[in-house]
C-alpha cells in the first residue's frame, strides 16, 4: 500500500510531526502541500492530510493556497486520514480548526475516512475538527502536550492499520457477494 503524507507548516512543527508519523508508519512519502497538484494525491492508497491552524481558526497558508488541489483530486476508494496540530490553551476556541476546514472541502468525495480520534485528554472550548464527539483525525499539541505526541502517533498508526484491514475485508466480502 502506497502512503502519502501531505503537510502544511509555518513553524516546522507540523512537518516534524509528519516525519515522525512517516518513521513509525515505515513507508510512504512526505510532501509539503505547497509543492503538489491534484494528481499527487491520486498516486496513493493512504492519504494523510496534516495541518496546523493559525490565528482565529485560519487554515495554514500553504493549505489555504492549495486547497483547490485536494478538492479537484479523485479520492474515490482512497483511505484518507487527518492530522491537526494546534495549541489548546492559547487557541482553545478554534483548536485545530484547520482539520475541519480541509475535511469540509472534501467530505462529499467517496473516500474511506479513517483515524477518528477521541477528544479525551484535551482541554479546549471549541473545534470544527470535532464531529459527533470525536476528532476527525489525530490531534497533536506540541505547545502543551509534546510529551504525548509520539505515543499518540504510535497508537494512531496502529488504529489506521486495523481500520484499513477491516475496511478492505468488508470490500472483498461485498465483491464476493456480488459474484
Amino acid at each position: 500500500m502506497e502512503a502519502g503524507i501531505f503537510f502544511g507548516s509555518q513553524t516546522g512543527n507540523c512537518e516534524t510531526l509528519c516525519q515522525t508519523i512517516h518513521k513509525h508508519l515505515g513507508e510512504g512519502v512526505v510532501h509539503n502541500v505547497s509543492d503538489i497538484s491534484s494528481d499527487d494525491f491520486e498516486k496513493f492508497d493512504l492519504i494523510i492530510l496534516a495541518t496546523s491552524t493559525w490565528g482565529s481558526g485560519d487554515l495554514q497558508d500553504d493549505w489555504d493556497l492549495q486547497l483547490s488541489e485536494i478538492e479537484s483530486a479523485n479520492l474515490e476508494n482512497k483511505f484518507v486520514a487527518f492530522v491537526g496540530v494546534g495549541d489548546q490553551e492559547g487557541y482553545g476556541e478554534t483548536f485545530c480548526d484547520g482539520v475541519g476546514t480541509i475535511y469540509d472541502a472534501i467530505k462529499d468525495k467517496k473516500f474511506n475516512h479513517i483515524g477518528l480520534w477521541p477528544k479525551e485528554g484535551y482541554e479546549f472550548e471549541e473545534s470544527t475538527a470535532l464531529r459527533d464527539g470525536k476528532f476527525l483525525g489525530l490531534i497533536l499539541d506540541v505547545e502543551n502536550q509534546d510529551d504525548l505526541s509520539e505515543g499518540r502517533i504510535k497508537k494512531w498508526i496502529a488504529q489506521l492499520r486495523e481500520e484499513m484491514t477491516r475496511i478492505s475485508k468488508i470490500e472483498i466480502e461485498e465483491v464476493r457477494a456480488e459474484v
